[in-house]
C-alpha cells in the first residue's frame, strides 16, 4: 500500500521518493510478501543478474552467456514466486530463510520522459540453518513513473561476492 508520503510521480521525482520506493520493494522481500513485491514490476520488466566471466568481467548478453538470474519478463518472476510458495524449489525448503536488505548510495543517474534510471549499492544478510551469509552488490533500475505507482521496467543486479554458499535467488538481492 502506498501512502501519500511514499508516492513518486513524474512531476515530483525526488531522491527521497525513489528511496522510499526501493525500501518498500526490499521490505516486501524481507517480509516474504512476494505478491506485493511483484506489484513493483511492470509486466514487461526484465530482471537480470549477470555472472562474472573468467576474465573478471561481467557477462553482457543474457541470451548468449551465463547469468546468475535472468527473467525476460515479470511472468518469469511470477513463476519463481509460485515455486517458492508451493515448495517447488530446493532453494526455499524449510526452514524458510530470513533476510535483511540494506540500501545505500541511491542516485538518480538519468531521466528520459516518464523513465528514471537509478543506481544504488546494497547488502543483504541471509540467515538459514544457523548460519548468516552476506550478499552485496550494485543495482541498476529503470523505473516507469507514467502510472499511479512507480513500476520497475528493468533491474540489473551486479553481485560482487566472490563466492556464494547457496543458489542465489530473488530474495538474496
Amino acid at each position: 500500500m502506498t501512502t501519500a508520503t511514499e508516492t513518486v510521480t513524474l512531476e515530483s521525482v525526488t531522491l527521497e521518493g525513489i528511496r522510499q520506493f526501493l525500501y518498500r520493494e526490499a521490505r516486501h522481500l524481507d517480509d516474504r510478501e512476494f505478491e506485493q513485491w511483484l506489484e513493483c514490476y511492470h509486466p514487461d520488466a526484465d530482471f537480470w543478474m549477470p555472472a562474472w566471466a573468467d576474465d573478471d568481467r561481467l557477462t553482457t548478453d543474457p541470451q548468449r552467456e551465463i547469468s546468475l538470474v535472468y527473467y525476460p519478463s515479470r511472468a518469469g518472476l511470477e513463476d519463481r514466486v509460485f515455486r517458492i510458495r508451493t515448495d517447488r524449489s530446493s532453494a526455499t525448503s524449510l526452514p524458510e530463510p530470513r533476510t535483511g536488505h540494506n540500501i545505500t548510495n541511491v542516485e538518480i543517474t538519468g531521466r528520459d520522459g516518464d523513465l528514471v534510471d537509478v543506481r544504488f549499492n546494497w547488502f543483504t544478510l541471509y540467515y538459514r540453518y544457523q548460519t548468516v551469509d552476506t550478499y552485496f552488490g550494485t543495482s541498476f533500475y529503470r523505473i516507469d513513473l507514467s502510472g499511479p505507482d512507480p513500476l520497475i521496467i528493468s533491474k540489473k543486479v551486479v553481485l560482487k561476492n566472490d563466492y556464494v554458499h547457496h543458489i542465489v535467488d530473488i530474495y538474496h538481492v
